[in-house]
């Protein structure tokens, strides 16, 4: 059994299970083949060795170029960026009902900014003498 998770990347050499399912880089199934067998032929295509899923047997690994690892990288950097954020964050801001018209402007684009963030905006205004 590894000992972490590694991250979406190029396996290299290090593959810790004997039998591997494994599909090329069209996507198309190859079987389920030995790991030096694997090897062997992403030697021989100039490709690398990708696991795709480990929990199921045997484990999915895919022949990928460079290229291909990079973009699949980037997707999932975006994916995570796009997933939302294990709790809200709110923001407070007060300010009096005399206040001047440009620092009311200023405030307004700062509550843009953080909704745009997704924050959660709560805004009190007092009441001026």
């Amino acid at each position: 059994q590894p000992k972490r998770k590694a991250a979406f990347g190029s396996v290299g050499r290090r593959i810790p299970y004997r039998i591997l399912h494994v599909i090329n880089q069209d996507g198309e199934s190859l079987g389920n083949m030995h790991r030096a067998d694997a090897l062997r032929l992403m030697d021989e295509h100039g490709l690398k060795l990708v696991l795709l899923r480990e929990n199921v047997e045997p484990p999915v690994y895919r022949l990928m170029t460079g290229q291909q690892i990079h973009e699949e990288q980037l997707k999932l950097a975006e994916k995570k960026k796009a997933s939302p954020k294990a709790g809200v964050v709110q923001k407070e801001l007060s300010f009096s009902s005399a206040i001047a018209k440009n620092d009311l402007e200023t405030k307004i684009k700062q509550i843009a900014l953080w909704i745009e963030k997704k924050h959660h905006v709560k805004v009190t205004i007092r009441q001026a003498k």
